[in-house]
């Protein structure tokens, strides 16, 4: 399933990264070892964000998703599954409706 990873990047330890020329490096090694479908870059209330779209088995995948991102930037990570248009079809909604109306 996708899940949605929304990081949020302190700025420090990052500046002291950036400074020391070690932020790409270190930022290239994480997205290697998650391998998302997409990465974006932006930035929300003021930090440093990072939104990734990931592929997950389940919820024992989380940990080796975020404590890269943890140990390295002190980030703060949130997780989301989402849908595509087709899964969402698939999701039964109509039947859902009819049992709780």
């Amino acid at each position: 399933m996708k899940m949605l990873v929304t990081v949020d990047i302190p700025h420090e330890p990052f500046n002291t990264l950036v400074r020391n020329g070690q932020a790409g490096a270190v930022i290239g090694r994480i997205l290697d070892s998650i391998q998302p479908e997409a990465t974006y870059f932006t930035e929300q209330d003021g930090h440093r964000c990072a939104i990734l779209v990931v592929e997950v088995a389940n919820g024992a995948a989380v940990p080796a998703l975020a404590e890269p991102f943890f140990l390295n930037f002190n980030a703060d990570c949130k997780f989301r599954i989402v849908m595509s248009p087709a899964d969402l079809q698939q999701a039964g909604l109509d039947e859902i409706g009819k049992r709780w109306s």
